[in-house]
């Protein structure tokens, strides 16, 4: 038994399980699909198999690590869901393939890159977060889906309201099955206006449902 690898080992463990649990609790405190102990466990997976990779010896070493890239690509596609016409949990799919790497550079005793790296991972989680969301109600793209009973000459209605409110357009296609009329638009603008589109749309009695 070596003392001095045990201690080493047993380090980066402790740093691995930290910066695991400092991204987690981020994502635990937004209530997303992959939270505290999900990214410990990905942060302590990607360590315990890099020294195991030092430790045997391997001749292409890079190769465990391909393979921890491929395992943790299954696991971030399967919190990214389409909803609607929107995509959601691509954030929560890249940060559990960054922890990975972070758990990864602490394997490797990459300390320096492994706490600067989640050090920065926790200011684009939170403090870009808010910016964010600044740039959204300055600016937004959405896609809506606006089902009619029927065709009435309803492409003009919408367009001359989307004008009215001051948003920009582009018509992306319309479709039309037994009963129903159905316009996709894409749409830019701030995001008050945006609002007061979705209100128009509410009051109006020809529009049956909308999503965007």
């Amino acid at each position: 038994m070596n003392l001095n690898l045990d201690m080493e080992v047993a380090l980066r463990l402790l740093i691995s399980f930290g910066v695991g649990a400092a991204i987690g609790l981020e994502r635990e405190y937004r209530s997303k699909a992959a939270g505290l102990r999900t990214m410990i466990m990905i942060c302590l997976g990607s360590t315990i198999f890099t020294e195991i990779s030092i430790h045997l010896g391997a001749a292409n070493p890079d190769r465990l690590a391909a393979n921890i890239v491929t395992g943790i690509g299954f696991l971030g596609g399967g919190v990214i869901f389409k909803d609607g016409l929107t995509i959601t949990g691509i954030t929560t799919a890249t940060t559990i393939w960054i922890s990975a790497a972070l758990g990864m550079a602490v394997g490797a005793g990459e300390y320096f890159i492994a706490i600067v790296g989640s050090g920065v991972v926790l200011i684009v989680l939170t403090v870009l977060e808010k910016v964010q969301g600044v740039v959204e109600r300055l600016h937004q793209n959405r896609t809506y889906r606006i089902v009619f009973e029927k065709n009435g000459g309803f492409d003009e209605v919408i367009e001359k309201t989307l004008t009215d409110t001051g948003l920009s357009f582009k018509k992306r296609r319309d479709q039309k099955d037994v009963n129903n009329y159905i316009l996709i638009y894409e749409v830019y603008g701030r995001e008050a206006r945006l609002e007061l589109f979705n209100k128009i749309l509410k009051g109006d009695h020809r529009v049956i449902s909308f999503s965007y």
